[in-house]
């Protein structure tokens, strides 16, 4: 099977050097530029665009014979000229006579293209958002042709039962089995994991929200692939393009799934304030006051999906060493964003790892840092940075016990929680590490970010007396120790910390260090995914946010 796919490539590779040269095409056009996706060939042979379907067979795409590449290019035409204007123009068959290629069917046909019009540059709505030019009446645009347009799709059965739990499923589950190989690379294997958990969480959650969506007529013939790239706004004229033509039920989803793939994606360019306003104004019209509540699942699908596409064009044979790195990176951020959303969704979230001394907390809360693309405060670097000592020094006793003062811990947790309120309020989370042994120093986080609204939640680490010990002892041979907690300390600080009983099950999880930190890390991460797949703002759930007493 791999070598019939691989020989499809190479036959479809002859005519790169045709469909390359400036003097194949009937108006000569001074230049000729490739431009490659995992499924296309793409030439911008200005004032037009020339684009190939690779013969490749992904399962969710299909383009392994000519036929089906000629039916798809039609298809293609005919969805997008739905939410453009005068873009695609016609389908164009490629021939071979006495050796030669040419456009047209004089001779054996070969391949086909679809001839697009050759839109500005500076219109897509990618290049606007870099030069800081995409405004609110921009979105008001997009906004009224969206909702026109779905105002204008009929929700017939076949259509409408897309949009229930066991299909909408088929296609997470195609997602997760499609990325399994690039699981370790791409992403780690707690990643895949949590995005999973999460998902099937949800489902298992909010079946009836998902069948209420079919019984209001919220799931139509969308777009597909709504994102950044496929919009492009002219003063006079907008065009959304490219939308899936290969596999319709990918464009039979919920309009908040349609929505969602655009929220993400101005997500992902850091541009929540638009992510949040299209929605906003997307659901106002529609008159669809339940779309936020799917929002962020369905970004984290998407988000998804733009991982997995990433890493297809990422090991894309005929793709250059440069676009295959940079796709390699770029579904890295996509997943990593994947992951945001499973674990804390679109809103800043400050998550405090806590324990005793040497029960791992530090190791974890880098690891989460890390795996999470958050920044990380310690106390024991803020500790010794307010004191202006080394952070891998350890000093006398008489310089320890001066260091770990009252006075001194003050400090640190109010630099700490200084910390944690500037991102919060800055739209940014944050993984805060420290005992967090006091009740007062926890209420204090926690009175400070309600008057900023921001998400919190502890993990409390915790591991056996034994493992301590032993680790404590260990830290006499390491060189990258922070904090000067040894083994001879043990008993003084061991029974220092309060419980955190005050904390109410969703905003405390309990995480269980005495194994690897592969166990740590996937214990930490299920947490947050079943504490974010339980959030449902109208739905009472038991130790749900709504439920909360401060």
């Amino acid at each position: 099977m791999i070598e019939t796919d691989r020989k499809r490539e190479l036959d479809q590779e002859r005519l790169l050097p045709f469909l390359s040269d400036p003097a194949s095409y009937p108006h000569h056009p001074d230049s000729v530029r490739l431009i490659q996706t995992h499924a296309s060939f793409v030439f911008l042979a200005p004032p037009y665009v020339y684009k190939i379907k690779k013969a490749v067979d992904f399962g969710f795409l299909d383009f392994s014979t000519l036929e089906r590449r000629r039916y798809f290019c039609e298809r293609e035409i005919t969805l997008n000229r739905r939410l453009t204007q005068d873009v695609y123009l016609e389908v164009l068959p490629i021939s071979e006579a006495s050796g030669t290629f040419h456009f047209g069917e004089n001779g054996k046909t070969v391949e086909f293209a679809v001839k697009m019009r050759l839109l500005a540059k500076d219109g897509f709505l990618d290049r606007r958002l870099e030069r800081g030019e995409v405004t609110v009446r921009d979105l008001d645009r997009i906004v009224a042709m969206l909702t026109n347009f779905y105002a204008q799709q009929d929700p017939g059965k076949e259509i409408a039962e897309r949009g229930l739990p066991g299909a909408v499923r088929e296609s997470t589950d195609g997602n997760f089995r499609q990325t399994e190989e690039f699981v370790g690379s791409a992403l780690s294997p707690a990643a895949y994991d949590a995005i999973r958990y999460y998902t099937e969480r949800f489902y298992e959650r909010h079946g009836a929200l998902f069948e209420e969506r079919v019984r209001q007529g919220r799931i139509l013939d969308c777009h597909g692939d709504l994102h950044l790239e496929h919009i492009h706004l002219g003063p006079q004229t907008l065009n959304i393009y490219d939308c899936i033509e290969f596999n319709d039920n990918f464009r039979y989803v919920d309009v908040a799934n349609d929505v969602a793939f655009l929220a993400m994606d101005l997500d992902f360019r850091r541009r929540p304030d638009l992510s949040r306003c299209l929605v906003e104004r997307i659901a106002e019209r529609l008159e669809d006051a339940r779309m936020s509540h799917l929002m962020d699942f369905y970004k984290c699908y998407r988000a998804y999906v733009r991982g997995k596409v990433e890493c297809l064009h990422s090991v894309a044979h005929a793709a250059p060493k440069e676009e295959k790195e940079a796709s390699a990176e770029r579904a890295q951020s996509y997943f990593r964003l994947a992951l945001r959303y499973a674990t804390a969704d679109s809103d800043p979230l400050v998550l405090v790892v806590m324990g005793r001394i040497a029960v791992g907390k530090s190791t974890l809360a880098k690891a989460l840092a890390d795996e999470l693309g958050w920044e990380l405060f310690s106390s024991d670097r803020m500790r010794k940075t307010l004191a202006g000592i080394p952070l891998l020094g350890r000093g006398t006793a008489s310089a320890r016990e001066q260091l770990y003062a009252p006075e001194m811990s003050e400090r640190t947790y109010e630099a700490l929680l200084k910390a944690a309120d500037e991102h919060a309020r800055e739209g940014r989370s944050v993984v805060l590490d420290a005992t967090f042994g006091s009740r007062s120093h926890r209420d204090r986080l926690r009175s400070m970010l309600s008057e900023c609204t921001a998400d919190h939640c502890f993990l409390e680490v915790q591991a056996a007396d034994s493992v301590i010990r032993e680790r404590l002892a260990l830290r006499e041979s390491q060189a990258d120790v922070v904090s000067d907690a040894r083994l001879e300390d043990f008993t003084a600080l061991a029974n220092r910390c309060q419980a955190p009983a005050e904390l109410p099950p969703h905003r405390l999880g309990v995480i269980d260090a005495n194994g690897s930190l592969e166990s740590s890390v996937r214990q930490s991460l299920r947490f947050l995914a079943d504490r974010q797949a339980a959030k449902c703002q109208d739905t009472a759930v038991p130790g749900s946010l709504s439920q909360e007493t401060k």
